[in-house]
């Protein structure tokens, strides 16, 4: 196993405070283990601007998409107990999704569909269900953004976000293509269905007690609001709306706060994106992926899902849509990226490596070669703003001896 050159790495230090400096980030920590051992870690900047209050080890942020992995786990949990299985259709467990029709080749028009398969619990998990989001281009999203149909904090439970959403034809054909997607979200309602349980219930319950992840759900609680940060865009609108961005002049124009925000409430358990939670607690969570299970699942059924299950790389697939990831020389597992080949992905790395960020600009990855879990917050939306993930990825390679 390789070691760490300790003044390469602290070359993260001044790269963070630049991003801070020239107020592209509010405020921001990295955290880096290897074998299990702190190598690195270094906070700078604020969680709140308007405030002034200070990022530190223990703020409470928006994880956005890297609960997806957190909801894969959950899934495979049921997996291990004989209770689903991959190939079952997603109509089994939501009535909404008999019946399926798609778009045609060439939809100019949401009412141009055909009658096609339903998507199987793996194509949800794998982004290759025909599911989308309100961001990416197309008749369907531009549907699901009108109905608000992205899983968002709400009074809305995700059962009748889910059942919303089956009223809508999928965008292609079930595992013709690769497209980023709700497809987590509603394994989130499979979870609850096949469980009983309400999802922060199963996660509580079946992840976060045991791993000791106790600064992670989907509100944040009284005592966790004088640590969650603000959410900062440098875009004009809504944070979130990749199709008609404009930049604003204000690089950091805060989007969502801690007097304020919809997460103080939401009864929209979201397993694609709805998570907050602290650095330290998602380390947990990605030692428990790395070193085999812990009680969570086995051994083999991580390595199961930090395989590729796609025929090629994401690029062969054909996508179209945005994600959080280089899409050439990266594969996708159960929940999140595998890097096959990371000369085509065009970041240093290992193979084997399983990764995925949030639209926070949130990032982690685990490396079976170096043994290392590194973990990267923030909290600035769109996560595309910046090349903030490659760079880092560069440097903890750098500063490997």
């Amino acid at each position: 196993m390789s070691s760490f050159d300790e003044d390469r790495l602290g070359r993260i230090k001044g790269w963070m405070q630049s991003y801070v400096d020239a107020r592209k980030y509010a405020g921001c920590s990295a955290l880096i283990t290897q074998g299990g051992a702190e190598a690195f870690y270094h906070e700078c900047g604020l969680r709140d601007l308007e405030a002034g209050l200070p990022w530190q080890r223990d703020t409470v942020a928006r994880i956005y998409s890297m609960t997806k992995p957190i909801t894969s786990v959950a899934m495979m949990i049921l997996v291990e107990r004989g209770l689903v299985h991959l190939d079952a259709p997603v109509s089994d467990f939501i009535d909404g999704f008999k019946n399926t029709r798609c778009l045609i080749d060439g939809a100019d028009d949401i009412s141009q569909t055909e009658a096609c398969a339903t998507p199987t619990l793996h194509q949800l998990l794998t982004h290759t269900s025909g599911l989308s989001y309100s961001f990416n281009p197309g008749i369907v999203p531009l549907q699901m953004k009108e109905q608000r149909l992205d899983f968002a904090p709400s009074r809305k439970t995700i059962g009748q976000v889910a059942d919303q959403l089956a009223t809508l034809p999928l965008v292609f054909q079930p595992g013709k293509r690769w497209e980023y997607s709700v497809g987590i979200d509603v394994i989130g309602r499979v979870i609850e269905v096949v469980s009983g349980k309400p999802l922060d219930e199963f996660f509580a319950e079946e992840i976060f007690a045991p791993l000791g992840m106790h600064d992670t759900r989907f509100t944040v609680t009284k005592d966790q609001q004088p640590r969650f940060a603000s959410l900062y865009t440098p875009l004009a609108g809504d944070s979130f709306d990749l199709n008609s961005a404009q930049k604003s002049d204000e690089t950091l124009r805060q989007a969502d706060d801690a007097e304020n925000s919809p997460y103080l409430s939401s009864k929209t358990f979201s397993g694609g994106g709805g998570l907050v939670g602290t650095i330290d607690d998602y380390l947990k969570f990605t030692e428990m992926l790395r070193l085999g299970g812990q009680g969570i699942l086995s051994q083999s059924t991580l390595n199961f899902m930090m395989r590729n299950h796609l025929g090629g790389d994401i690029a062969s697939m054909g996508p179209s849509s945005f994600a959080e990831q280089p899409m050439h020389g990266m594969g996708f597992g159960i929940g999140g990226a595998v890097a096959l080949d990371p000369s085509r992905a065009g970041v240093p790395g290992s193979v084997g490596d399983f990764s995925w960020g949030g639209m926070a600009s949130t990032f982690f990855w685990i490396d079976p070669v170096h043994a290392l879990s590194v973990i990267f917050f923030t909290q600035l939306s769109p996560s595309s703003s910046y090349p903030s993930r490659a760079q880092l990825k560069a440097m903890v390679h750098g500063a490997l001896t």
